[in-house]
């Protein structure tokens, strides 16, 4: 049994530690959010949090995650009411980002890390960043839309 926090609450997993974060997330513990893509790091489909950093859970075993560290998935990073998005978020629906929707979490997560570090990135900054891969091919919206969350997130 690892105990993990992951979204605020600490939780008792009985996966074993060798387990990637991803499979405990999804199959132990039920938040679906996080999706599996690649299962080698690669496509970013998994990203979560580990306090604030992005990371991709498909490669991150449960043992490294610290006793101390906290685990935010998708479910949890709109705030508390349950109508307001993440400014993240509500910028993927204001540009249209999503056609398939599958990667959407990983790269929400991992823009909204990058967000956090630096509030005003550059496009090239962007595009350096996030490194998760759009199967879609919809990154014009996506840079459009880091944009307008980072201009709201100003705001």
């Amino acid at each position: 049994m690892v105990k993990l926090t992951v979204n605020g609450a600490e939780r008792d997993c009985p996966a074993d530690p060798d387990t990637p974060l991803l499979w405990a997330l999804r199959e132990d513990l039920g938040l679906t959010g996080t999706k599996f893509g690649c299962g080698v790091g690669a496509c970013g489909a998994c990203t979560v949090h580990v306090d604030g950093e992005a990371v991709r859970s498909c490669q991150m075993p449960i043992s490294e995650v610290g006793a101390g560290s906290k685990v935010t998935t998708i479910e949890a990073l709109s705030p508390a009411q349950a109508d307001k998005l993440h400014p993240v978020q509500q910028a993927w629906v204001e540009a249209q980002v999503p056609q398939c929707g599958y990667c959407q979490p990983g790269m929400i997560m991992a823009v909204a890390a990058l967000l956090a570090r630096d509030p005003d990135p550059s496009e090239a900054t962007i595009r350096e960043q996030i490194t998760n891969i759009c199967r879609c091919g919809t990154y014009p919206r996506i840079v459009a839309a880091v944009r307008q969350a980072a201009a709201a997130a100003r705001a």
